[in-house]
């Protein structure tokens, strides 16, 4: 009986046969502590004040990974692992370049400063309700969101977060959360449902859901695949999550509703991971049906920062003034879209940066405000600059930065947006940018007259801020300051990640490594 002969199947053409280098693990790191520390705290769910100090330090670990990933990523340029090691267009691919990591680590640093306000500002029972390891979770769809180079993949991590969102919206189940988490959620899932229509049209049109591999694929389509569809239906459902004009008003109306830590961690983080996703396939995906697009999204983006200015100075609450503030700074990273040029590009990328500082920190402004005073409406806010001047000097400090006037961090996005606008001619985008940025000044000079100057109601003493407050709050106003007066370093970055969104070959040659493009 002859013996049998086996062959050698040669798989390195399809999968990774050599063992992953150490720094590649940092790519997913991120994602996978937040998925394991918060899965520990839903598991901790009785020890109430061991969740903090888990969670805390879990954060600021976060930061220092995704400071060390941003580090790699400046050293070496884009980097790529692929799941159960199967190589690109097969396997799940988690790619991130200067864009994302500057993102990543942007939110982990807000998602740190959140935490440590939530010491004192979550109640116990907010703490049973599981406002940690929802955070936690959150955390893992945002930075998957950043890191991953999967379209199908982009759509889970969106749902990761949503559902953790969910559950933040409505910690207490007052009358007034579910009120808003219903207007929050039934937008959102039409959003997601319209992502998830639009990544069936990728796959049957390429055959994959790799972006590079579809950034390679795009140009022998042209001709025969509905690329303009899938364009209108993904610019739709960013614009929904994002909170663009004319699909905005589910934002105003639910992110006063949860407690003031949840509003800084929502009007921080979610809307710029719709931004970063349109960013991320419009440009990088389909360049073409963007610049066929561009007039409708610049368009949209400066009637978002008007009604968004004008709908902040019609408020009296001000966390209900916050949220058409974050929709009028939608706007401007829309009007970088629309230009796809890479200033414009670079200034919705500084702008997305400086929003996710500066929107947090605005919430937590006015959580703190209400502590001091007792309630949230301008009218019976008064005399906080006698109750505390330190308080009032960094307020003043964000407030000139939402402004977007020197020196501080809101100046040098708002100069390349208008600078750029006007090097295509595009004049009434600049002029959009500009009159929505006056707007903001008469609504923060408002808010700085009625809540500080204006001598309060009855007699006042002085107070301190808790360090629960006073540090996160000193960490994001300290950003605010030093990329104002400092921003060479950054600014290059993101020069460097707006030219790698408008040619992605790094992108592509570090999915598809090896002169293995597709």
């Amino acid at each position: 009986m002859a013996a049998p002969t086996y062959t050698t199947t040669d798989l390195s053409a399809a999968m990774v046969t050599a063992p992953v280098p150490l720094e590649n693990w940092l790519i997913i790191a991120p994602v996978a502590l937040c998925i394991t520390l918060g899965a520990v705290l839903l598991m901790m769910r009785s020890s109430m004040r061991l969740q903090a100090q888990v969670a805390i330090p879990g954060l600021a670990v976060l930061v220092l990974l995704d400071a060390s990933l941003l580090a790699k990523v400046v050293a070496h340029g884009p980097m790529t692992m692929v799941m159960g090691r199967w190589l690109p267009p097969f396997g799940i691919a988690f790619t991130v370049d200067l864009f994302g990591a500057l993102m990543a680590l942007t939110a982990a640093i807000a998602a740190l400063t959140v935490g440590l306000y939530a010491l004192n500002d979550v109640t116990e029972s907010g703490r049973r309700y599981g406002f940690f390891p929802f955070l936690l979770l959150l955390m893992a769809g945002v930075s998957g969101a950043f890191l991953t180079g999967d379209v199908f993949n982009l759509y889970v991590w969106f749902e990761v977060l949503l559902i953790s969102s969910f559950g933040m919206l409505i910690l207490g189940s007052e009358r007034g959360q579910i009120d808003g988490a219903m207007k929050y959620a039934v937008l959102n899932l039409i959003g997601t449902t319209l992502f998830l229509i639009s990544v069936g049209i990728v796959y049957a049109v390429f055959g994959t859901l790799n972006m590079a591999d579809i950034a390679g694929k795009v140009e022998t389509v042209h001709d025969s695949a509905p690329l303009m569809t899938l364009s209108a239906l993904v610019l739709l459902a960013f614009a929904m999550k994002a909170a663009a004009f004319p699909v905005n008003f589910w934002l105003p109306a639910s992110y006063h509703t949860p407690r003031i830590v949840v509003s800084a961690l929502f009007a921080g983080l979610l809307t710029k991971v719709g931004l970063y996703a349109l960013m991320r396939i419009m440009v990088v995906v389909l360049p073409v049906e963007r610049e066929q697009l561009s007039l409708l999204i610049a368009a949209a983006g400066a009637a978002t920062i008007i009604i968004g200015a004008l709908g902040a100075l019609a408020q009296d609450d001000i966390r209900k003034l916050l949220g058409y503030v974050v929709i009028s700074g939608i706007g401007n990273m829309l009007v970088g879209i629309a230009l796809g040029t890479p200033g414009g590009l670079s200034g919705a990328i500084v702008y997305a940066l400086h929003s996710m500082v500066l929107m947090t920190a605005l919430y937590l402004l006015a959580g703190q405000a209400a502590a001091l005073s007792g309630n949230f409406s301008l009218a019976g806010l008064g005399g906080l600059y006698r109750r505390s001047t330190t308080f009032a000097a960094a307020s003043f400090i964000l407030f000139v930065a939402a402004c977007g006037l020197p020196p501080f961090s809101g100046f040098w996005p708002k100069v390349i947006l208008v600078r750029a606008s006007i090097d295509v001619g595009a004049w009434w985008l600049a002029a959009a940018i500009l009159v929505g940025g006056f707007l903001l000044t008469v609504v923060f000079g408002r808010v700085f007259l009625l809540a500080y100057w204006r001598p309060a109601a009855g007699p006042q003493t002085a107070a301190s801020i808790g360090w629960q407050a006073g540090l996160p709050l000193s960490i994001l106003t300290t950003l605010v300051v030093v990329f104002g007066i400092l921003p060479e370093r950054l600014l290059h970055m993101v020069q460097v990640a707006a030219n790698g969104l408008i040619d992605p070959t790094p992108y592509l040659q570090s999915v598809f490594s090896a002169g293995a493009m597709p």
